[in-house]
């Protein structure tokens, strides 16, 4: 009863918060009448529903825990996340989600790797980006799950471990449920809930801190005044590259571009843009100085930054109870805003694309049932790496983020743009951006700029060069579709 009795609040708030998803994982069942309404909503969802998903699906732990705390470090120049989020948001929706809507609609695409595959002819490009997205969601997922366990870790007082199976259950329960229309109902709530907690954090640290002009007091101190500079804790081109690792997903991640097969109409299209391009701008504004001020609360140092912004809410004299309890919900609400996104995104490529292309094809019921089978295996096997994850949460989101980055860039953008293009030149370009990825630390230079910049060119110029020197895919359906679109229509 102790510890009932110095925890009801948060618990409160978790059991209200648990009860809205277990509703919304009942109407997205209620509503699930097929596979593209497992998958996609049935391509039938209004624009300010899917801007505050696709806001909602990017801002994780790893904006609230992650990106809050990392100005800790990093300094200054790591207030340039916001505008690099806003930026590539506006180009996602502008240059990617009509044209990637009007392609996946007429291919009848519910996949990132079938649509990969049916652009470019090749199920050999369609396997090894699904397993691309495999290997990438995993390392994300155990970034989120980290973040999440930190938390509860904290504010509940409870085993790092236990923390997350706590969170492995709510997050199975309501995805595999629900599917689609459960993840964006629950996306609408928790966005909007990340609003007001951005608020509610930056102004309580910034009254912590003595206000809006504290910083003053770094700059002008010798151990803290290199904070101020452009290559305060690494050269800035690496500094820079993890910005666009973090942000370019926006174009390139199935996650984020799941939400733009949902999309109803032309209409929508431009809602969603308005409505997650501001909440970015209004979101991140407030979340990125966050480490810097931390830096007057905390003077003494702390080691891990992905525990700074569980310190602020814990420690019962930033926050009053009650908004610490709020923000608690909140931020594990933004956790889950992605985690569910990822976990459905990678359990039905595990299904469509990589074990359905080894088996006789399924009814629509079986399929939904298998990758139901699929969010609870891989959910499992995340939260066994997430006890002993291997690096921490901007790590792991910024690699995550260059993987997507090296290897989809092309495929994506230039497939949706550009008629040429074959399963070879996309299968080099994968293969080309990863390697790099993976072998750039090793050469001698490699300390001067981010691995994600030399990734995404040798992959880019794969593409280009070999599209260029052979057929482009030749499906009337694929010509058709190049012949008869703009970047402006949908």
């Amino acid at each position: 009863m102790t510890w009932i009795g110095s925890h009801w609040l948060v618990l409160l708030f978790l059991a209200a918060f648990i009860g809205l998803m277990a509703h919304h994982a009942w109407v997205g069942k209620r509503r699930t009448r097929g596979l593209v309404d497992y998958y996609v909503g049935g391509r039938s969802m209004g624009g300010a529903a899917i801007g505050l998903s696709f806001f909602a699906t990017y801002s994780s732990t790893n904006s609230f825990v992650g990106f809050s705390g990392q100005a800790y470090t990093y300094g200054l120049p790591w207030l340039l996340l916001a505008p690099c989020a806003v930026v590539f948001s506006l180009i996602a929706w502008l240059w990617i989600a009509p044209r990637l809507r009007e392609f996946t609609a007429s291919l009848n695409s519910v996949t990132i790797p079938d649509f990969i595959g049916i652009r470019f002819g090749s199920n050999g490009a369609r396997f090894l980006a699904a397993i691309i997205i495999l290997f990438a969601s995993l390392l994300y997922m155990t970034a989120i799950f980290k973040g999440i366990g930190n938390l509860l870790e904290v504010f509940l007082d409870i085993p790092y471990g236990f923390a997350i199976v706590v969170v492995f259950l709510i997050v199975v329960i309501y995805t595999s449920v629900g599917g689609f229309i459960s993840v964006v109902r629950t996306d609408v709530v928790q966005g909007i809930l990340m609003v007001f907690a951005a608020a509610l954090l930056f102004r309580g640290t910034i009254q912590a801190a003595g206000g809006m002009g504290s910083l003053s007091l770094l700059s002008g101190q010798p151990e803290t005044a290199g904070l101020f500079s452009w290559n305060a804790a690494m050269p800035f081109p690496v500094l820079f590259g993890i910005l666009v690792a973090g942000t370019m997903k926006f174009i390139v991640e199935p996650r984020q571009l799941s939400r733009f097969y949902a999309l109803k109409d032309r209409k929508a299209t431009r809602r969603g843009m308005w409505i997650s391009t501001l909440a970015f701008l209004f979101v991140y504004s407030l979340l990125v100085p966050i480490g810097l001020y931390t830096r007057i609360i905390f003077p003494d140092g702390i080691e891990d930054t992905d525990r700074i912004v569980p310190a602020l809410i814990s420690g019962g004299d930033i926050f009053h109870p009650v908004v610490g309890a709020f923000l608690l919900v909140a931020m594990l609400a933004a956790a889950l805003s992605s985690l569910d996104s990822v976990l459905l995104v990678t359990a039905s490529t595990c299904e469509r694309d990589v074990v359905s292309l080894w088996r006789q094809p399924l009814s629509e019921a079986a399929s939904v049932r298998a990758t139901r089978f699929y969010v609870v295996l891989l959910a499992l096997i995340t939260a066994l790496v997430a006890l002993d994850p291997p690096g921490g949460i901007v790590t792991l989101t910024a690699f995550s983020g260059s993987v997507y980055a090296a290897c989809f860039f092309p495929a994506i953008v230039l497939g949706l743009h550009w008629s040429r293009g074959n399963g070879a030149a996309v299968m080099t370009s994968f293969f080309l951006g990863l390697t790099t990825l993976l072998l750039w630390k090793y050469l001698p230079f490699a300390a001067a700029v981010h691995q994600v910049f030399p990734a995404m060119f040798l992959s880019l110029m794969a593409y280009v060069i070999i599209s260029l020197s052979s057929r482009p895919n030749s499906a009337p359906e694929i010509q058709q579709l190049f012949s008869h679109s703009s970047p402006g229509r949908t």
